[in-house]
């Protein structure tokens, strides 16, 4: 990708995105691939936001049917599938198990018709089937669980995602499709002719120099900050959001076989405990939140609630906080209505204002693609659509919905073994974050073998990943590399041989002589500071 931003001030466009988290990422990718001219702005780094802090999971939504919401549970379902076939190397089927105890708010005769329901509804989009278990069959698949008026339980199927990467592969499809995407790039000013709103003005967050974007249509993807963006445009317009912090723990060791969907005894709230990276992710909350979306952070009664929740379904695994590799918070961007925070809906809409300015307003992660189509079929009718015009085929059609690096690359472990250099896990793990798209990490390794060094062991990164995420996807902070591109800040402190080479890596790039098979060596004075293993994600 090229972020050039003098290209982007020069030029005139159909449509103009505002937010590089996975709506935006996805409007976006569908716009630039239906013909559009197409420019994106994120003001931090793709998916900084809720897109990299959200439970990993692309679901229907088990829970929603307490709340009748079957079109949405249909939609997300129907989406689920959609994710599997488009980004397989990113979303891959998980199982379920739900332990129910004697006192639980849902009774066993309740879930086990919860889960028929999820796959009667789910039809020809169920991913597998469900099953009805008995006290000892939990406790089979589950022995750390709590013995004492376990009452059975249900398993059943969603599935797990890469979100950051997820939403960094939107991106990479949008730019592949020839939009003009930049990140770092803040809208400060809406730009106005005749009480409509043409363009925006922006700053350039690492150069700080300004520059203006022109475009016909213009989309707010905001999430937590579509308020402020909404204000920016009028500042007498009531809010549309409403803003509700999760938070997670990743916490060492591999507590469960299954994903775990857990009914909580202090609030009746459900949480999640979930196999991730070889440890445990476990989250998450659902509070509403009023301050700053610049400054979400873990408080230390978010961390006691998990724990204790925790502690009391795994009695013997001496849970201690000492063992919590990092923990983050984001923030879900929920249509702005009354009552609870855990029962507002997860249903997206859209906002014009009175310029002209489109905000996308609600939704959840797994429905992202249908929040981009239903957008874009608003904003733009079908017969102006390029791609229309020339194959008369829906240009938003869902059945041809691909991201990159979906297609299918998988080597023999023959193959693996004469990779010069490589170790099988670097190679598997490549395929699994890059899918089709290793082939150039591998290229970069047998053109120039020195890439090919570890500079972590778990997981299994090499330097040609480094200078990958620099050149290919628009990575301009070691976070961008290490939170994002790579999941390593989630592990705990960061492996100081990745710092120093990533470190290297955007010195070289900022001098202009990244070379295309370069020798990135082991020092470095530009080194960020070691971390504790505990991110307050923001």
């Amino acid at each position: 990708m090229i972020r050039d931003l003098e290209r982007m001030n020069k030029g005139s466009y159909d449509l103009l995105v505002i937010g590089g988290g996975i709506n935006g990422a996805s409007i976006a990718h569908l716009a630039a691939r239906a013909g559009f001219s197409v420019a994106l702005l994120e003001k931090g780094d793709f998916a900084s936001g809720t897109s990299s802090k959200s439970t990993k999971l692309i679901h229907g939504g088990l829970r929603y049917l307490e709340n009748l919401e079957i079109d949405l549970v249909y939609e997300s379902l129907k989406e689920r599938k959609l994710q599997l076939k488009a980004a397989p190397h990113l979303v891959r089927p998980l199982a379920f198990v739900i332990p129910v105890y004697e006192g639980d708010k849902r009774p066993l005769w309740m879930m086990r018709f919860g889960v028929f329901l999820y796959d009667l509804i789910a039809g020809p989009y169920k991913v597998g089937p469900h099953q009805s278990l008995s006290k000892e069959k939990v406790l089979e698949l589950e022995p750390g669980l709590e013995k004492e008026g376990l009452k059975g339980g249900v398993l059943y199927h969603d599935a797990q995602m890469d979100d950051a990467r997820l939403c960094l592969e939107n991106v990479l499809s949008a730019d592949a499709a020839g939009a003009h995407v930049a990140n770092y790039a803040k809208v400060t000013d809406y730009l106005r002719e005749n009480g409509r709103v043409t363009g925006v003005r922006a700053v350039d967050l690492l150069s700080r120099k300004t520059f203006g974007v022109c475009a016909k249509r213009i989309i707010v993807a905001g999430g937590p900050w579509s308020n402020e963006l909404l204000r920016l445009d009028d500042p007498k317009a009531p809010e549309k959001v409403r803003t509700t912090k999760g938070i997670h723990i990743v916490y060492r060791d591999k507590l469960s076989n299954h994903a775990l969907f857990i009914p909580s005894k202090s609030d009746k709230r459900i949480f999640f405990v979930i196999p991730w990276l070889g440890h445990s992710l476990i989250g998450t909350t659902d509070t509403d939140y009023r301050g700053s979306a610049d400054d979400v952070k873990v408080e230390p009664a978010d961390v006691a609630y998990l724990m204790n929740e925790t502690r009391r379904v795994f009695p013997r695994s001496d849970l201690s906080e000492g063992k919590i590799l990092s923990t983050f918070a984001g923030l879900r961007p929920l249509v702005k209505q009354g009552g609870s925070a855990s029962k507002v809906s997860r249903k997206h809409l859209f906002y014009r204002s009175p310029s002209g300015v489109i905000f996308v307003v609600g939704g959840k992660y797994t429905t992202y693609r249908k929040v981009a189509e239903d957008c874009l079929k608003r904003v733009f009718k079908k017969r102006d659509c390029p791609s229309w015009q020339k194959t008369g085929t829906d240009p938003f059609s869902a059945e041809a919905f691909q991201v990159c690096g979906s297609g299918s690359f998988v080597e023999s472990d023959k193959d693996v073994s004469c990779r010069p250099g490589l170790d099988t896990d670097v190679v598997r793990e490549l395929e699994g974050r890059y899918g089709s798209r290793s082939r150039e990490i591998l290229k970069m390794c047998e053109e120039s073998p020195a890439l090919g060094q570890k500079v972590s062991n778990d997981p299994p990164v090499i330097k040609a990943q480094l200078v990958y995420a620099v050149r290919n996807e628009m990575a301009r902070t070691v976070e961008d590399i290490t939170e994002r591109r790579l999941p390593l800040s989630y592990l705990g402190p960061v492996p100081e041989s990745v710092l120093s080479a990533a470190g290297e890596v955007l010195e070289m790039a900022a001098r202009g002589n990244l070379p295309a098979c370069g020798q990135i060596g082991a020092g470095s004075d530009n080194r960020r500071k070691k971390g504790t293993g505990r991110r307050d994600e923001r």
